[in-house]
Parts: structure tokens; sequence; C-alpha cells
């Protein structure tokens, strides 16, 4: 244990820092596991409401530098591709078909303006 004043307060701030930084943490941790359950359980109703707990919790963490930012995009990547993977076999993608275009009426063709190169121009302006 320090001595000095000024470090005992700052053991003690440390320490209360520390519980507050792991219940942030452990939050964030908790919504992750719970995103996991629900694909397991196959209860995609309640997944995209976790899913949004988990991103709120993650950019939490984030504003009160608990994770690098760029740790926090992995996570939500992770997520979402979970998410996504497990969602994609019970929701049929709707194919729509594309528009047919019909092809617009020929037009006259515009004569191209030939351009003369410098050594051109010379030789009729010297004519």
């Amino acid at each position: 244990m320090p001595n000095i004043k000024s470090a005992k307060k700052r053991v003690l701030v440390n320490g209360k820092k520390t519980e507050q930084n792991k219940a942030i943490r452990s939050e964030m941790r908790t919504a992750i596991k719970k995103i996991d359950l629900l694909i397991k359980e196959k209860q995609f109703e309640d997944l995209k409401a976790a899913l949004d707990a988990a991103f709120k919790s993650i950019d939490s963490a984030v504003t009160k530098n608990i994770i690098h930012a760029n740790n926090a995009a992995n996570k939500k990547a992770k997520l979402a591709k979970k998410v996504f993977a497990a969602t994609k076999d019970v929701v049929a993608p709707v194919v729509e078909e594309a528009p047919v275009v019909e092809e617009a009426p020929a037009t006259e063709e515009v004569p191209v303006k030939k351009t003369r190169t410098r050594k051109a121009k010379k030789a009729e302006d010297a004519e």
C-alpha cells in the first residue's frame, strides 16, 4: 500500500474505475452470448432486437474507451455475419424480375467532325 496521500487516492479511484469497466465489458459480452444462444435455439423473431442491443452495448464500450473502435467494428461485423448466415436459410430472398428494356428506334447518325492536327492546319494555312 502506498504511503503518499495522492497515491492512496489513485489506488482507490483505479479500483472503482476497474469495477465500472468490468461491468460494461461484462454487459457487452453477455449481449453477444445472447445472440449466439438465440441463433442456436432458432428464435429469429427476437434476433433483431438482440442484435440492436448488442451493437448499442459495443458502441457504449467504445465511447467509454473500454475497447478500441477497430475491435468494436470487428465484433459488430462478426455478429452481423452470424445473424445473416442464420437467417439466410429462414427468409427466402425476394427475387424481382428485371424490367424488360425495349430498344429505342434507330436515330440518324450525326456526322462526326474531323479534328485536324497542327501540321495539317499549318499546311492548309500555307496554301
